[in-house]
């Protein structure tokens, strides 16, 4: 059952009790048989509602696992509370739960999250407005307003990845970013097919010109003109075949993610101008499917970019970094003051740290460190990776600038977070992130499915930096 939250409790809301493992010994009567019975032993995530005389639900008890011993866990033992959504029956609740239970922003964040499902494709799956909800105080302190912006977002980004390429490719990217861009009022135009190569993007042309839907670029900006200047630039590639370097089927079937670094840039864009940021705030998605036909690219050709270098394709399934080069060299020519590039990369960055955890790249310390400090905060994983300069010359090239994949390889992500960096210059700050933008396994804050990762974090660090309405 999906969740409301409410900003103070009603009369006659009944109490969501959070005890940790060890706290389960502490409870007495009725409520110590049932959890008896029931064998409720307060492991993270579980959910124990227990009855009244008359069989009605007259209180729950919400397990959080062993105690948190470090930020980290403590901040990660707030999302538990997502577990509540789908559990609690329809009426008020109340939570009761002291500081070891986490923020209590971050417990209504939770449970918001926690009730999201992607049912647009089953019969008679859509919800009904007048279906009953549990509805929820989440506690003193708790900002209903983010929570709710928040999950908004987060729905976004989920949404736009769980839609298969059918109803979701280049065009229908360009869609969604309008309506965003409608929304909010912000300005927005697209480059689309052969004016991409009048304009100057001669690699998201290359990559997206074998595509019956034809490859776009994606432009849109809100905010004061006089505000500091950040750009989000999202990968867009709407399905991967691999070009004529085809990927074997088993590699394509989550190949409807790979737009997931623009459904993440776009979750972000929304929480940006939802809450105000005194920003001026711009969005490059480059829209494209890496399909096969006779006009696809090539191994072995070698393609002009924005900024003027050559690049030789070694692969033509390392596609993404072409179209985020062209993207970030036009960002880059207005030196914004943060500029940040979300992408579905490689498959090097989950070996190094699986699905949930995504790496980020910088060269700005004080904004790695105050990402990193956030990231823990509000419990949205991320993790630094080294520019290592000395692997930069594994991307030469005999004939061109520079090569879009490394011939050993090795440091499949650091050298993918290279190439990107030799078109960025002018920005004061750039970081880029390479997401899975997929959960693998469910969790007390949602389902087996798309997932924003790190938009939480960023946009942690974008209001302590740019806090205030624009």
């Amino acid at each position: 059952m999906p969740i409301t939250l409410t900003s103070r409790p009603a009369a006659d809301a009944r109490p969501v009790r959070a005890v940790h493992a060890n706290g389960v010994d502490g409870l007495a009567g009725a409520a110590r048989k049932w959890a008896e019975a029931m064998r409720f032993t307060g492991g993270a995530g579980s959910v124990l509602v227990v009855p009244g005389p008359e069989g009605d639900a007259t209180a729950a008890y919400l397990g959080l696992g062993s105690r948190a011993k470090n930020a980290a866990h403590e901040a990660a033992t707030a999302l538990q509370f997502g577990a509540l959504a789908g559990k609690l029956p329809a009426g008020a609740w109340s939570i009761e739960a002291d500081g070891s239970a986490g923020d209590a922003t971050l417990r209504a964040l939770a449970m918001r999250l926690g009730g999201y499902r992607f049912s647009r494709y089953k019969a008679g799956g859509e919800e009904s407005p007048d279906e009953a909800h549990a509805e929820v105080f989440a506690g003193d302190g708790a900002d209903i307003e983010e929570a709710n912006r928040i999950a908004d977002a987060v729905f976004l980004t989920r949404d736009l990845i769980n839609t298969p390429t059918n109803d979701l490719g280049p065009a229908e990217l360009e869609h969604a970013a309008r309506a965003l861009a409608k929304e909010f009022g912000a300005d927005i135009s697209v480059i689309t097919a052969d004016d991409l190569l009048e304009m100057n993007f001669p690699m998201i042309h290359a990559v997206g010109r074998a595509s019956a839907s034809a490859p776009r670029l994606i432009d849109f900006t809100w905010g004061r003109v006089d505000a500091p200047k950040v750009t989000l630039v999202g990968k867009g590639v709407c399905f991967d075949t691999g070009g004529l370097d085809i990927k074997p089927s088993s590699s394509m079937l989550l190949m409807k993610k790979d737009m997931g670094g623009a459904a993440n840039v776009l979750g972000l864009a929304r929480l940006v101008m939802a809450s105000g940021l005194a920003v001026r705030l711009r969005v490059l998605i480059p829209a494209v499917e890496n399909s096969i036909s006779a006009s696809a690219f090539r191994p072995g050709d070698v393609l002009p970019s924005r900024k003027g270098k050559t690049v030789e394709i070694g692969n033509t399934d390392a596609e993404g970094r072409l179209v985020l080069a062209d993207a970030l060299a036009l960002a880059d020519e207005e030196s914004p003051e943060l500029m940040v590039d979300m992408a579905t990369l490689t498959g090097a960055a989950r070996v190094a740290l699986g699905p949930d955890v995504p790496p980020f790249y910088t060269a700005d310390a004080d904004f790695a460190a105050r990402l990193a400090a956030a990231s823990i905060a509000v419990a949205d994983p991320v993790w630094q990776l080294p520019l290592w300069q000395p692997y930069a010359e594994n991307l030469a090239s005999k004939i061109a600038d520079i090569n879009n994949v490394t011939s050993d390889g090795f440091a499949g992500s650091i050298t993918a977070a290279l190439f990107l960096e030799g078109f960025v210059e002018k920005a004061k700050t750039w970081a880029h992130f390479d997401v899975y933008g997929w959960r693998p396994k469910p969790s007390p804050t949602g389902p087996v499915g798309g997932e924003a990762q790190a938009i939480r974090a960023i946009y942690d660090v974008m209001k302590q930096r740019y806090g205030g309405r624009s």
